[in-house]
């Protein structure tokens, strides 16, 4: 079995931990599913874990030399840190909806940059990009189950990144060999 995510990568490890239990609460709370929880309560948490924790991570991974990685959790620290602070300010449905259009071209664009890192590091990005998108034109159209439909992504793909956190942590596997999917051992 190939393990996409490197152990040894303390950045990238706590980077998809703040990510995704930011992602997790938010989704949650933006579906509905718990009686008295919404996305807004989540503030504190996209504020301190998923803002300043993740930009911290970013600012850690850019002086390492990672640009990608770096990148990646320093610009997600500052949408949460702002999606955090500004919850609760009375913005119209129109501001927020394009608030979150125009975070979802920073989800595409790191979706695009992560071709090199594997489905799965795509795969959190793009179903990032799928929730923003969903939860943007939700606002904008004053539609509750888009809203709804996005919370769910953006849960999925919370729970992706906390398993890439626990799978670096555990030395679990994030991707299957091909020979491991036929059911033959995997070749080292």
């Amino acid at each position: 079995m190939d393990n996409e995510v490197a152990a040894g990568n303390t950045t990238s490890t706590l980077g998809h931990l703040a990510l995704g239990l930011t992602l997790l609460a938010f989704g949650i709370g933006s579906t509905g599913v718990i009686d008295n929880v919404a996305a807004s309560d989540a503030a504190a948490l996209a504020t301190w874990v998923g803002g300043v924790a993740l930009f911290l991570v970013g600012l850690l991974a850019l002086r390492a030399g990672n640009g990608g990685t770096g990148t990646a959790y320093s610009a997600l620290g500052a949408f949460w840190f702002t999606w955090g602070t500004g919850v609760g300010d009375g913005a119209s449905a129109e501001a927020t909806g394009l608030f979150l259009l125009l975070w979802a071209l920073l989800a595409l664009t790191l979706t695009m940059a992560a071709s090199g890192s594997g489905l799965f590091g795509q795969g959190v990005y793009g179903l990032l990009f799928v929730s923003l998108l969903l939860l943007g034109i939700g606002a904008l159209a004053d539609n509750g189950g888009l809203a709804k439909a996005g919370g769910w992504v953006a849960a999925l793909a919370g729970l992706a990144a906390w398993y890439g956190a626990t799978a670096a942590v555990a030395n679990w596997p994030t991707s299957l060999s091909r020979a491991s999917r036929r059911g033959a051992p995997a070749a080292s």
